[in-house]
């Protein structure tokens, strides 16, 4: 068996190389490698009530430094910046450059929010996931001011509610100009959850189209790179909001016949992205694992926007998807990967890796192949962090709101908790390590380093890594109610600044800890399977 992982590992190894050096971005079309999944839940859907987003930032050119952004008073007059992003390849990583392009107004003040690349987060339990779908490549326009990461900031530092940054958004992005490609912005507060999807208004125009439908307060969702906006009822705002000119635009570009159809907005903006395997069964995964009494076609062109789960979803539940590579099922990555063990019996080769880059179905395709119309898993070695948010009606803003926040690929990482109101993190979480190069100081390579290690020898490393992660993980979930109600304690007894100083350090304890221990598990990691290599 020793002999038969080696020759696959030295096979992979040799794939790994011309994957990444014969990447073919046509297959791609009107998507992006760099695609993100964004899950959510009503109020009625999880097991404590809580409305939920996430997001997988699927990217490892955005930032892996993570701040917070306190709120802050402005001067009348002020202006705030608006960049264009392009890529970075003179750094020690690939990364993204800002470049100022114009600026709009101030307002007077602006709310705190947790920073990541995407910003998630503020101090009013709003909260924001995010995935790109592309749409027809004809919409976008570079007669705009407004981006996607721009548009999060901009959400969370001046809007209390997730309807207040739909109609924001669309203000803004009206005046100023769209200037990314379609994505769609998973809003939640603490009551309900949207899917706000916006493209450019075209070439050289400034303006957006978009449309948003709220998730039943029963129900999850997904975005999975796809335009998931089909049917829409603009007479029920309660569940549907959009532009203005969402029929025109379709109508004079040809793309809905008003006469013979029903307006659909995937189809009219977005028609590509709807038959893309690497979408497609990813929102199939979700909801078969949620809902799996629905029976759903894994091979549909289309699922529901939204099912009910056969039962309430609960943190845990969540964690394991977003871990999911389609194990146990016909599409798992690498049931055919075999080898013969020391029983004569077939197995799964040790150094079968679900996690595999894309454009490996140009050497070695399995199920399909890894390329944008191909598959792709949930989890993903690119991933640059995730997180799991948690908004929550009964509790005040400073200990409702908590982002369960994990470093690089989650299937071989923990989320630790990062309140709305917390005033520090970790220093580790705050180095820009990635674009400098390899670092001890950063929390980010503690986690890169892990995984990709795991990665080598998956069938046997992750088991080590989950002995490790889970316990920790349950620890966390089955603490958080105690750790909660001692913040709340503090809030109501003596001051809200103890329950947010109360909050930070236990922020600040588990980041810490979790980072110490992944350095630690990659040196024992480095032990035990040197010689298995």
């Amino acid at each position: 068996m020793k002999k038969q992982t080696f020759i696959i590992g030295s096979a992979f190894v040799f794939i790994f190389n011309v994957a990444f050096s014969q990447v073919d971005k046509s297959d791609w079309e009107e998507g992006t490698p760099d695609g993100c999944t964004s899950i959510t839940a009503g109020k009625l859907a999880t097991a404590d009530g809580s409305v939920i987003t996430s997001h997988t930032d699927d990217s490892h050119r955005t930032r892996s430094w993570i701040d917070i952004v306190p709120a802050r008073d402005h001067k009348k007059g002020e202006t705030t910046p608006m960049y264009k992003r392009t890529a970075c390849d003179t750094l020690a990583m690939p990364a993204y450059n800002h470049k100022v392009i114009g600026e709009i107004p101030q307002i007077e003040h602006t709310f705190g929010f947790i920073n990541t690349a995407y910003p998630c987060q503020n101090e009013h339990q709003v909260a924001i996931g995010e995935s790109t779908f592309g749409g027809r490549e004809v919409l976008q326009s570079d007669n705009g001011l407004i981006d996607c990461q721009r548009l999060c900031q901009l959400m969370l530092e001046r809007c209390a509610t997730a309807r207040e940054a739909i109609a924001m958004a669309g203000e803004l992005t009206a005046e100023y100009g769209w200037k990314d490609a379609g994505e769609c912005l998973t809003i939640a507060d603490k009551n309900e959850v949207w899917h706000f999807e916006i493209l450019g208004p075209g070439k050289g125009n400034r303006g957006s189209i978009w449309v948003a439908q709220r998730v039943p307060d029963d129900h999850i969702s997904v975005n999975a790179n796809a335009s998931t906006i089909r049917e829409i009822d603009l007479d029920n705002p309660d569940f549907f909001m959009a532009s203005d000119n969402i029929y025109q635009v379709a109508t004079d570009s040809g793309w809905w016949n008003p006469d013979k159809e029903v307006f659909r907005f995937c189809y009219a903006y977005a028609p590509k992205s709807r038959t893309s395997f690497a979408s497609r069964r990813r929102e199939w995964r979700v909801f078969d694992l949620v809902a799996p009494s629905l029976n759903l076609d894994a091979n549909a062109e289309n699922h529901p926007f939204s099912v009910k789960p056969d039962e309430p979803v609960t943190l845990e539940k969540l964690v394991t998807i977003f871990k999911d590579y389609y194990e146990g099922t016909p599409f798992d990555f690498v049931k055919d990967i075999t080898v013969t063990d020391e029983n004569g019996k077939t197995v799964i080769s040790p150094l079968a890796n679900p996690h595999m880059p894309y454009d490996m179905n140009k050497v070695f395709r399995i199920n399909g192949g890894w390329g944008w119309r191909g598959e792709r898993t949930i989890a993903r070695w690119y991933t640059m962090y995730a997180t799991i948010i948690q908004c929550r009606n009964w509790l005040p803003d400073e200990i409702g709101g908590v982002t369960w926040l994990a470093m690089d690929n989650v299937a071989s990482s923990i989320y630790i908790p990062v309140y709305s109101c917390v005033t520090d993190l970790p220093q580790s979480y705050k180095t820009p390590g990635r674009i400098n190069g390899y670092t001890h100081k950063s929390a980010w390579w503690a986690f890169n380093r892990l995984g990709t290690l795991t990665a080598q020898r998956w069938g046997d490393m992750r088991h080590d890594v989950d002995a490790v992660w889970v316990p920790w993980q349950q620890e966390l979930f089955e603490n958080q109610k105690g750790v909660e109600d001692e913040a709340l304690e503090l809030f109501n007894s003596e001051n809200p600044e103890k329950a947010i100083e109360f909050l930070t350090k236990h922020t600040d304890h588990w980041g810490n800890k979790v980072v110490e221990k992944a350095w630690e598990m990659g040196d024992s990691l480095w032990t035990k399977y040197d010689e298995k290599f």
